[in-house]
């Protein structure tokens, strides 16, 4: 896979356009291994990464050369990740707590639009609480589990090449996407553009400034060949504000998974998954991990906008 054909070389920040960048981090990507399975959600690659490079001006840091979208964009459509809808009773936990803070922005509900939808895990257990789902993935086998399992019918492919979208929207939702694009400014511009006067959009992703991930260094689980872009609070801010949001909270996200998935994630662990008895035993156990090293933000379209 020869690098030219794949990979593309950025002079300016894609954030807030300085060209005051600097090698953070020198790539641990084999380009000659690398396939779909490194995309997937349940990847655990910890610790590869693309060759960073990072913003003196805004403290973005993002995968220069980056992959090309026609490179990102096979990779995401040919996805199958059984893993992760094996999860969806930890993971609807934690949307369920993002839903109830969008509710205290929105009690009247609306159209929730979701990007980056995965399995539908998150717009199904909207739909229960009096929202409208709507929303795209890219994975062409994630959108049929979601027309399936719970009947949400999800647009397929990449949100950013859309050719239509609905306006007037409540509340948009990027939950763990935005570290996996190349080009964040022009995805939530998008989103401002589809949101109604005073909707919210709210955004989860991995602080690049955190305890955990200092202490972790170079092992980081959020160091991952899916991973293009990481984020700090005055990036992040910086994104938001430039593209015409008002942040109305910032606040640390916490996870929720069964005992199950923590230990799957190790090879440290496998003595805890020895048998199908322990495993099934372990899939029982709900975990919340608090480990804030990522972000959870909520902002508004202004209401004269």
């Amino acid at each position: 896979m020869p690098k030219n054909s794949i990979l593309d070389m950025v002079k300016k920040c894609p954030v807030c356009s300085g060209q005051d960048l600097e090698i953070y981090k020198k790539s641990t990507i084999d380009l000659e291994r690398l396939s779909e399975e490194h995309f997937m959600i349940t990847d655990k690659a910890y610790g590869t990464t693309w060759e960073l490079t990072q913003c003196n001006n805004c403290s973005y840091v993002f995968a220069n050369p980056r992959p090309s979208p026609a490179l990102i964009d096979s990779m995401y459509t040919k996805i199958e990740d059984p893993d992760y809808e094996d999860e969806a009773s930890g993971r609807e936990k934690n949307f369920k707590r993002i839903l109830s803070r969008l509710e205290k922005f929105h009690p009247e509900k609306g159209v929730l639009f979701d990007v980056g939808a995965a399995t539908g895990i998150l717009l199904n257990a909207a739909r229960e609480r009096g929202w409208h789902p709507s929303g795209v993935e890219t994975s062409q086998w994630a959108v049929k589990i979601a027309e399936k399992k719970y009947n949400i019918m999800l647009q397929q492919g990449s949100f950013t090449s859309l050719s239509t979208l609905p306006n007037g929207i409540t509340a948009v939702t990027m939950i763990d996407f935005i570290e996996h694009i190349s080009n964040p400014s022009e995805a939530v511009s998008r989103a401002y553009k589809i949101l109604k006067s005073g909707g919210t959009l709210c955004i989860v992703t991995p602080d690049l400034d955190s305890l955990a991930a200092r202490i972790t260094g170079r092992y980081w689980w959020h160091f991952r060949p899916a991973h293009l872009a990481y984020f700090t609070k005055k990036s992040l801010q910086y994104l938001l504000e430039s593209s015409g949001f008002q942040i109305m909270k910032f606040k640390r996200y916490s996870w929720s998974f069964s005992a199950y998935y923590i230990f799957s994630r190790k090879s440290v662990f496998k003595f805890f998954l020895k048998n199908q008895r322990m495993a099934s035993f372990w899939k029982m156990i709900p975990v919340k991990l608090a480990l804030l090293d990522s972000y959870e933000v909520y902002a508004r379209k202004d209401n004269k906008a």
